[in-house]
């Protein structure tokens, strides 16, 4: 855990020194106060600044960050990191050049990593968090292009009255093509095989 201890005329001069040396936001803080400011004899004699421990928070968030921080470290790669919280979801969106190692063929090597920050994260976490890996917004890019390839196959599977078979892909992205096409009454959805080379099967409605 990061602590850095700062003095100040004020207990809030000294806090925002500390966050300025670490770089992060006052809610990713915890901050003891050691010592209050006094203004001593005529404010002159006597007079003592403030002295404060801050200690940077153990939270999911900081452990995402810390991972990935090394693991772009060891492949020399410069990224900007969002992370955003809502209920129990944690999204860390990248930014940056050269990322595209990082996706991989088709999002392998993203799904892959998001997979073991999942596992190590949530290791020793009290209540489990879902954390969603993304790079300058990949993951919506191959939503949309899958969303548009289900349509495309759809109509190929009714036009030629037989089924469609998909390449082997993952369950989200299963998912995905299930729910594009799941209004339809011209055809139907299902998959087969075993992981991880389970594929989707598009057969038209007799």
């Amino acid at each position: 855990m990061q602590v850095v201890e700062k003095t100040a005329k004020t207990v809030d001069d000294a806090v925002d020194q500390a966050i300025s040396e670490l770089g992060i936001s006052r809610e990713e803080i915890d901050i003891e106060i050691i010592d209050q400011p006094t203004k001593g004899f005529l404010g002159l004699l006597g007079a003592k600044p403030a002295r404060v421990k801050v200690m940077v928070k153990d939270t999911p968030a900081r452990r995402v960050r810390t991972i990935m921080s090394d693991i772009l470290g060891a492949m020399d790669l410069n990224a900007k990191m969002n992370i955003a919280e809502k209920d129990n979801t944690v999204i860390i969106n990248m930014e940056g050049d050269n990322l595209g190692i990082l996706i991989g063929r088709r999002g392998e090597t993203l799904d892959a990593l998001q997979y073991l920050i999942n596992l190590s994260v949530n290791k020793n976490l009290e209540s489990r968090r879902k954390f969603i890996l993304d790079i300058e917004g990949y993951r919506r890019r191959r939503e949309d292009t899958l969303k548009k390839l289900a349509q495309k196959l759809a109509e190929k599977a009714t036009q030629r009255g037989r089924n469609v078979v998909l390449e082997p892909m993952n369950s989200l992205e299963r998912r995905i093509i299930h729910t594009a096409l799941q209004g339809r009454d011209d055809i139907s959805t299902f998959s087969e095989g075993e992981e991880p080379y389970r594929k989707i099967i598009i057969a038209p409605k007799k």
